[in-house]
């Protein structure tokens, strides 16, 4: 079935059709979901309010540019209307002072798996993740941000710097990993790029 067809049939509320879509996208989704969440479980609910809302709001796509590019977007709002449902406890948290001049992208060599990166994201405080997502990943102005999430351009900015500061304390100790524990050298590596929906480009993480 093309994409056009299946767009179609979900239009008229196909619960094959729907089924199908949700099964054709589900990897990449839930990877922009687990970027926002704290765990699998939080990121499947996610996913599970913004394919509600997709199946609701099909009508309105009108064909018009990317539909998985439509679909990714009302994913991203899902998350950010999560996040902010429980926005007051957080922007509280802060971490030691870092090295700059120690924490260099050299030090981060290419020995890390795609999962490793994930699960660092994951372990960023809430309001430091959610900001570096949309900054770094979505590529939303900080003034952007700060009105999707009711704070100031100067916390969006702040939330940025430290939580790249904290993924290059948390990148450098995963790659501290004693070289006897590294049994599968064919291993998908960690080197510059990573897929769109899931990870990040070293250099967007190292920049001040």
């Amino acid at each position: 079935m093309t994409e056009k067809e299946l767009i179609r049939r979900c239009k008229k509320k196909s619960a094959k059709a729907q089924k199908l879509l949700y099964k054709q996208y589900h990897g990449s989704l839930l990877g922009i979901c687990m970027r926002y969440a704290k765990s699998k479980a939080e990121a499947e609910d996610i996913l599970q309010m913004a394919m509600m809302k997709i199946f609701k709001n099909i009508g309105s796509y009108s064909g018009k540019g990317s539909f998985e590019g439509w679909m990714k977007r009302i994913t991203v709002n899902m998350a950010v209307d999560n996040f902010r449902k429980s926005i007051k406890h957080y922007y509280h948290d802060s971490i030691d002072d870092t090295d700059e001049k120690a924490l260099s992208a050299d030090l981060i060599a290419d020995n890390l798996e795609v999962k490793d990166i994930l699960k660092t994201i994951q372990l960023l405080p809430d309001g430091y993740r959610v900001v570096f997502n949309l900054y770094a990943m979505e590529g939303y102005s900080h003034k952007e941000i700060a009105e999707k999430l009711g704070i100031t351009e100067s916390t969006s900015k702040t939330q940025l710097l430290k939580a790249r500061r904290k993924l290059r304390k948390l990148l450098l100790s995963l790659n501290r990993i004693p070289e006897q524990t590294k049994k599968n050298e064919n291993k998908l590596r960690f080197i510059r790029q990573f897929s769109n929906d899931t990870l990040i480009v070293v250099d967007t993480i190292m920049q001040k």
